[in-house]
């Protein structure tokens, strides 16, 4: 089951986001701050993390630098939901290492839902699969097995614009 860990304080968000997940057959936990995140990553490592910046204690900018610097965290995905919608506050954040950037008052709660899905999807592409060939089955890399989804998703594309 994929792991996500909302990082968030406003309970109504957190409330909205988890049942959510939980109904789409996620397993989620999550944290009001920054110190909590950092706790339950170190203890469960998540698949995804949605992350708010501004918090109590530690905020969002602290958890991804802490992540970004540890190579047993740095490739997870992470989210940035934020009320932070200054261009300044958004460059930081994705040259931080944040992979997407969403201001809460700008984007419904379905586009955030959406955009973790592409992440998980994308993460089944790439895992090993098997091929036959002639007689034998053969484990496929998972770099080969992503790039043949990327390239056959491209092809899709294409013959839909035809």
């Amino acid at each position: 089951m994929s792991k996500i860990l909302i990082v968030e304080d406003e309970a109504f968000l957190v409330t909205a986001l988890k049942d959510t997940f939980e109904a789409e057959g996620f397993a989620v936990d999550t944290a009001t701050n920054g110190d909590e995140a950092m706790e339950w990553i170190k203890k469960r490592r998540p698949d995804i993390i949605l992350l708010d910046l501004l918090m109590p204690r530690r905020d969002g900018f602290y958890v991804l630098e802490e992540l970004k610097k540890n190579p047993e965290w740095k490739l997870i995905p992470v989210i940035v939901l934020s009320n932070l919608g200054g261009d300044a506050e958004i460059k930081r954040a994705l040259e931080m290492g944040a992979d997407d950037y969403f201001v809460k008052a700008q984007h419904p709660i379905e586009e955030v839902i959406d955009k973790v899905k592409e992440y998980f999807v994308g993460a089944k592409a790439i895992k090993p699969v098997r091929v036959k060939k002639e007689k034998a089955a053969e484990e496929v890399p998972p770099a080969q097995a992503a790039l043949s989804a990327a390239q056959a998703g491209e092809e899709a594309l294409a013959e839909e614009k035809k």
